[in-house]
């Protein structure tokens, strides 16, 4: 059981790393580009300069979350990020009347049964022991 509690673990933190540096990489992307009031990604409640600005921050809090698990400190926030991940894929995509385009579905799929199995990688590591 050990074994596939530390590879839920080990998932959960690459998933959400992973994540973390997408959303940053989008929100810096779009930042520097001056895209503005362009922007807007339907499986957001946010768009404009709002949708950046959470795409940045969401990145820097979703390393931050990741960091601080991996060093054992503050790791109930690292299982906040990954509930937060899972409510706000299934929300965006499935409850807000989303509408795929043709090859996306799976794509979305993949992206939120990652989630759904870092879920409980991230709840494991809130009860692991530290290093003695």
């Amino acid at each position: 059981m050990t074994v596939i509690t530390a590879l839920l673990r080990f998932f959960s933190y690459l998933y959400h790393g992973l994540l973390a540096l997408l959303l940053l990489a989008l929100g810096a992307v779009l930042m520097l580009a001056n895209a503005g009031d362009s922007v807007r990604l339907e499986m957001l409640p946010w768009s404009g300069v709002t949708a950046i600005w959470v795409l940045l921050l969401g990145g820097i809090f979703g390393l931050i979350t990741v960091l601080l698990a991996l060093r054992g400190t503050l790791r109930p926030l690292f299982f906040l990020w990954a509930l937060l991940v899972v409510i706000f894929l299934i929300r965006g995509y499935f409850l807000s009347g989303y509408h795929f385009s043709p090859d996306e579905f799976k794509r979305v799929l993949y992206l939120v049964i990652g989630s759904l199995i870092a879920l409980p990688g991230a709840f494991s590591q809130m009860f692991r022991r530290g290093k003695r």
